[in-house]
């Protein structure tokens, strides 16, 4: 049987899928804010969800705590009555480390190399873990992304942690599958370019957020209604889209974000790149407004 062809809406506006669906995943990085402020129309957009009885989590791949998140959302005008919870990869990376029911996780030590800025040092607590600070004392690598202060361009001021970890064989935790982010116009990596040089080297990753399922299970047990009935939506072609597919709900591309660059708002373009990538979102917006 051959497939339909693919035809994705190029939508101005997310009114105009609003009847479709009861509950709503988004994406906050490249879709409700930029790192620095929030984008023209983002907030109006989530206050009209919330005016047409929608339910809103926010899921992002932060390596963060969500209630901390949830704080630096209220700084960008997003208070708690605009969405139903927040999701990110950090919570899933600290409640996998609490569990230890994931034989993954079961077998890491409590020893842990932090790959990682200090601004990122909240998602120990709780946590019986042993920060060290040398490979050789470790037992696994919690990698959270670079430190500004070290440098955002590349995986190279890294290198020797990394490799000492690969010659150790340590197991690496990512918690943050991003491989770059736009903050306030500026391109950087993430720590998905961390773990993806470490795993090409031979290193054993775990990748925890989008896209992989896992961390769609609390977002649906928050948004409590049926998967048929739920859009997620968000910038990034290979987390955002691609984990809805994955996870199973439809996807919106939101092409003002990370893929600004290359893609403007050409929806057929747009269309292009998500066909290429074997995927089918149901629509484009140039930015998340109503």
């Amino acid at each position: 049987m051959t497939q339909a062809p693919f035809a994705m809406q190029n939508l101005q506006g997310l009114s105009a899928l609003a009847d479709q669906y009861d509950g709503y995943v988004i994406d906050l990085w490249g879709t409700v804010h930029d790192g620095v402020q929030p984008y023209p129309g983002a907030v109006d957009c989530l206050k009209a969800l919330r005016a047409a009885g929608k339910r809103v989590v926010m899921l992002s791949n932060a390596p963060r705590p969500a209630e901390v998140v949830c704080n630096q959302l209220e700084g960008f005008g997003v208070d708690r009555t605009l969405h139903d919870g927040v999701m990110t990869s950090g919570e899933l990376v600290r409640r996998l480390l609490q569990a230890r029911t994931d034989p993954w996780f079961a077998r890491l030590g409590d020893k842990v190399l932090h790959v990682g800025g200090t601004h990122d040092l909240g998602l120990y607590d709780g946590l019986a873990l042993e920060r060290v600070a040398d490979a050789t004392q470790a037992q696994f690598i919690l990698n959270t992304g670079p430190d500004a202060e070290r440098g955002t361009d590349s995986v190279d001021p890294y290198l020797p942690e990394l490799r000492a970890g690969l010659e150790r064989g340590l197991p690496m935790l990512c918690a943050n599958p991003d491989m770059v982010v736009v903050k306030g116009g500026k391109r950087m990596i993430c720590a998905g370019a961390l773990a993806a040089f470490y795993e090409q080297e031979g290193g054993n990753v775990r990748w925890v957020g989008k896209p992989y399922a896992e961390v769609y299970a609390p977002v649906f047990d928050m948004l409590g209604v049926p998967q048929s009935r739920i859009l997620g939506i968000g910038d990034a072609l290979a987390t955002d889209i691609r984990g809805a597919a994955v996870a199973g709900i439809d996807g919106a591309w939101v092409l003002g974000g990370i893929h600004q660059e290359m893609l403007g708002n050409n929806a057929a373009l747009a269309a292009e790149e998500a066909e290429g990538a074997g995927l089918r979102p149901v629509a484009s917006l140039p930015r998340l407004v109503w």
